[in-house]
């Protein structure tokens, strides 16, 4: 007997995973983390593969997570399983933070934390300019090659603007009907088939 999930398997679109492209998950990877998840790239090399998850928000307040902080209205996304106790940041604003390191033009992750602090403080940066992750989703080297290989994700890519402002309940589905074609049927899939 054939599986729904595999009869619903849909072959990679062949696009590389490099730094600033997207993994899409396949419907029915239903791990807590990974589940219905829009991952980012911001290093992809010979050493492995770091990414955060941007479509994961977490009900907790900034200012509660982030005591030292001065006052700001922004999420905080549950960025992957590794190190979730350490706060990632992905930002539009370029030089004006130091030490920032290029994702793709016009998108950086890192850089002077205290500079962030300074911004947020003068009310220099909007909560469309900058996103906060707990934990990051990290990679061995050739891991994701085999999870591509298994089809558990696509890779794509994604504006600046698609990363920053889109509504993240919204990306992934966002991600499939961009793609067209027959990645429609992986968005029209329900979250709980067994719900159907």
């Amino acid at each position: 007997m054939t599986s729904l999930s595999n009869i619903l398997k849909i072959k990679s679109n062949n696009l590389k995973p490099s730094k600033g492209k997207v993994l899409i998950s396949e419907p029915f990877l239903l791990d807590y983390y990974f589940k219905r998840s829009v991952v980012l790239l911001a290093e992809h090399n010979d050493e492995g593969t770091f990414g955060l998850i941007i479509n994961k928000p977490v009900d907790i307040k900034f200012n509660d997570l982030l005591k030292d902080f001065p006052q700001f209205d922004a999420q905080i996304f549950l960025g992957g399983p590794v190190k979730t106790d350490s706060l990632f940041y992905i930002h539009s604003l370029g030089n004006m933070i130091e030490e920032s390191i290029p994702i793709i033009e016009g998108l950086y992750w890192g850089g002077d934390i205290d500079l962030v602090k300074e911004m947020i403080s003068l009310g220099r940066v909007s909560n469309e300019e900058i996103k906060f992750f707990a934990g990051y989703a990290g990679w061995v080297p050739k891991q994701l090659d085999g999870e591509l290989e298994r089809n558990s994700w696509l890779v794509s890519n994604l504006t600046v603007d698609a990363i920053m402002k889109s509504d993240p309940a919204k990306l992934w589905d966002l991600c499939l009907r961009n793609l067209g074609g027959e990645y429609t049927l992986w968005s029209n899939f329900p979250a709980d088939p067994s719900m159907n």
